[in-house]
């Protein structure tokens, strides 16, 4: 599903995006925007994970790391057994691409700068 990434820029079915996004249930919600920019707060997702229900959420915190996740997220989360991986955007790109070809149910939201 996802063909590429690097800083700043994601490949997804050869469509190029240049902001953040989420991807659930196969489809790309572009332009995803947090109420505190480096902070993942429930807040952020919760909405999109009320409606898709994934298995699994993966986290691409940003190229080097720099997005954080919020305590109230984690909890909301593992309240629902929704087991989540949360990495660098560039292993999280290949870890929800394994999970994607393997047919789990996944979601994906991902930082594409620091």
């Amino acid at each position: 599903m996802i063909q590429e990434y690097r800083f700043g820029k994601m490949v997804i079915d050869g469509e190029a995006y240049d902001k953040d996004l989420v991807i659930a249930k196969g489809k790309v919600i572009p332009n995803w925007w947090r109420d505190k920019g480096h902070l993942l707060q429930l807040s952020d997702l919760k909405k999109v994970l009320e409606e898709n229900q994934p298995e699994v959420v993966v986290i691409g915190k940003g190229q080097f790391g720099m997005m954080s996740i919020s305590d109230e997220f984690l909890n909301f989360l593992h309240e629902r057994n929704i087991e989540l991986q949360h990495k660098k955007t560039g292993k999280a790109v290949q870890i929800f691409n394994k999970y994607y070809n393997q047919g789990k149910d996944v979601m994906g939201a991902f930082h594409l700068t620091c």
